[in-house]
């Protein structure tokens, strides 16, 4: 009877272990469902307003009591990093209000340490889960970089040196006007290897489903912004190398 009772025993404590491993097994894959349908339903509000935008049926909105809302803490859901072209403001493209996009911009849509540290901020701090990197039609930087003239200053130099490895990509397959084009693409997918590349912080976010990355482009004459296919991690995140992100159509 004693060696009944020892041997049931061990087959519940053997049961309740394996259905421990089972949802332990689960979970991540739960987890990256959730994630995924968390990124898609909050770029299709963002594609919702820049289609807003380009019919010119933008939202009215009540600054004064969203002001007084926002003063208490912010929670933006969407890092936009982008141009500082003053033709490609992300509030207007996907026409959202105060409190809605974390926006970081530099010539070309690159990030050195500061712009890096700002959307580390963003993603401790504030809860964001979602960063779009936002190149543009006729990028003045990405269009000097491929020129491959020195520039007037150490400033200036250090933008188009930033640029250099995407218009050296293009420079396999395009050629003298479509150049610039194929150049402007391959900067928004260098932009995102850079700062997956050169961030602990975002590598670890992205590592534990808590961030997501989408390249985009914005259209100067029909004010569209369209999605560049999707990112693809070849290697696990904590070994996250500039190389191991590709862009999928």
């Amino acid at each position: 009877m004693k060696r009944t009772c020892c041997s049931v025993l061990m087959l519940f404590m053997l049961s309740i272990s394996l259905v421990a491993q089972e949802r332990a097994a689960a979970t991540p894959a739960a987890t990256s469902i959730a994630e995924v349908q968390s990124t898609e339903r909050i770029w299709a509000e963002l594609l919702a307003g820049n289609k807003r935008f380009v019919g010119g049926k933008t939202k009215v909105r009540e600054y004064g009591p969203l002001r007084s809302k926002l003063a208490a803490a912010q929670h933006p859901k969407v890092i936009v990093l982008a141009c500082s072209d003053s033709r490609v403001p992300p509030e207007l493209l996907f026409d959202k209000t105060l409190g809605d996009l974390f926006v970081v911009r530099a010539a070309g849509n690159v990030a050195d340490a500061i712009g890096l540290g700002s959307i580390e901020y963003a993603v401790e701090h504030l809860g964001s889960t979602l960063l779009v990197i936002l190149g543009h039609q006729k990028c003045g930087a990405v269009t000097a970089a491929c020129s491959h003239e020195k520039m007037a200053s150490e400033n200036l130099q250090a933008i188009v040196d930033k640029i250099g490895p995407a218009v050296e990509q293009a420079s396999h397959y395009a050629k003298s006007d479509a150049l610039v084009a194929a150049a402007i693409e391959e900067n928004i997918h260098q932009s995102a290897k850079d700062v997956l590349g050169n961030s602990a912080v975002l590598r670890q976010a992205l590592k534990e489903g808590k961030l997501s990355v989408i390249e985009a482009t914005y259209n100067l004459e029909t004010g569209q912004v369209i999605r560049l296919g999707k990112l693809s991690v070849l290697a696990p995140a904590y070994k996250l190398d500039v190389g191991d992100i590709v862009r999928v159509e």
